[in-house]
This record gives structure tokens, sequence and C-alpha cells, in this order.
């Protein structure tokens, strides 16, 4: 198996190349005419659209505030679940749940990692 921190390194070195072609790419697009005008284009459609969103969600009232509650509630009770999941887990259980019609589910766990503000002096 590989060493964490040697991928760690890999995948940094691949999205720093990545940056730098997307610049290049971003370049590129701004030198010709046609996407400057269509990006234009697509700007005002998507201020149409965004008012006509308003619009509509003005006009269901209530029923678009109770949508917009629901998804604060599954969001807050999807984080409650993953904190579940994890405990029954770290517990040694098995962790798994069904749906209405007897169909099963299992966890997909996933590992992200986040810059700290922790400095390490050398030698440490």
């Amino acid at each position: 198996m590989q060493d964490l921190q040697q991928v760690f390194d890999e995948i940094r070195e691949a999205k720093k190349e990545m940056k730098e072609i997307r610049a290049q790419y971003k370049d590129a697009l701004t030198q010709t005419d046609k996407h400057q005008e269509t990006a234009d284009k697509i700007k005002e459609l998507r201020d149409e659209k965004k008012s006509i969103e308003a619009r509509v969600q003005q006009q269901m009232g209530r029923a678009y505030e109770r949508l917009e509650d629901l998804k604060k509630e599954v969001a807050g009770k999807e984080e409650l679940l993953n904190d579940i999941a994890m405990t029954t887990l770290m517990d040694g259980k098995t962790v798994e749940v069904t749906d209405e019609f007897q169909n099963h589910y299992e966890p997909v766990y996933v590992v992200k990692f986040k810059k700290t503000n922790i400095i390490q002096k050398e030698g440490e």
C-alpha cells in the first residue's frame, strides 16, 4: 500500500497543474469574441430565470416557505444520522437502515483533509 503522505503530495501536485491549465484555458476563452458574447447572454438568461423563480416563490407563499423549512430539517436530520452511524460503527456494531420497501442501505464513509493552523517546527 502506498504511503499516505506520498499520495497526499501527488494529489497536491496534480491540483497545482490543474490550476495552471485552467488558467490557460480561461485566458484562451477570453480571447474569443463569441465566448464573451455568449457568456453575457447566459448571464441575462440566468437573471431572468431568478426573477421568474422569485415571482413563483412569492405566488406559492406558505407552501414554498414550508419547502425551505423542510430542506433545513432534512439537512439537520442527515447530520444527526451521520453522527449516529459513526457512533454505532465505533461501538463495533453493524450500521444499516431499511426503507418502507425493505430496501437495505449501508453507509458510505468519506475521509477529507482540511488545512489546520498548526505550524510544526523543524525537527518535531
